[in-house]
């Protein structure tokens, strides 16, 4: 598991996007990179965390950040996801998992006394720099958007 750290350049990444694209860091250098983890498309607190950053997009962009959210859902199930909730961010698939793996979020949980692997919901903001300027782990979804934007204004 990848132990990253703030001021850490951050790993470099090529992946799918919905609409057929691929998105790469360093593609993205000049910006700041908001990379949030989640575990799965459509389900309610991966729902409330798309719309909140969604619904904050605008002033994101406003101060030069991008926001990509990442799942190991097929690019054809993040389509749907985002058509259905009206979603205004970019979503990357990670299929095979090994962004999950460099960011250190592919991680063992448990749930009714059964362990299984599963993506942490984790984000990181990354400078204009490349390097990591913030890590959330173990996120809980209400407010964060708003703690993740305050960090971004702090910069």
């Amino acid at each position: 598991m990848a132990d990253l750290n703030i001021g850490d350049p951050a790993p470099g990444f090529s992946l799918p996007r919905d609409g057929g694209d691929e998105v790469s860091l360093s593609d993205l250098k000049g910006q700041n990179v908001v990379l949030y983890f989640y575990p799965k498309d459509d389900t309610p607190g991966c729902t409330k965390e798309a719309i909140a950053f969604t619904g904050q997009k605008d002033e994101f962009a406003a101060l030069n950040t991008v926001i990509y959210g990442i799942s190991k859902d097929k690019v054809a199930k993040h389509e749907k996801f985002i058509a259905k909730h009206d979603l205004g961010i970019p979503l990357l698939s990670d299929e095979k998992g090994s962004m999950c793996e460099d960011y250190g979020v592919w991680v063992e949980k448990s749930m009714y006394g059964k362990t299984y692997m599963g993506i942490e919901r984790a984000t990181y903001l990354i400078d204009t720099e490349g390097k990591i300027a913030q890590i959330w782990r173990k996120v809980k979804v209400p407010g964060h958007s708003d703690a993740v934007l305050d960090a971004v204004k702090a910069l």
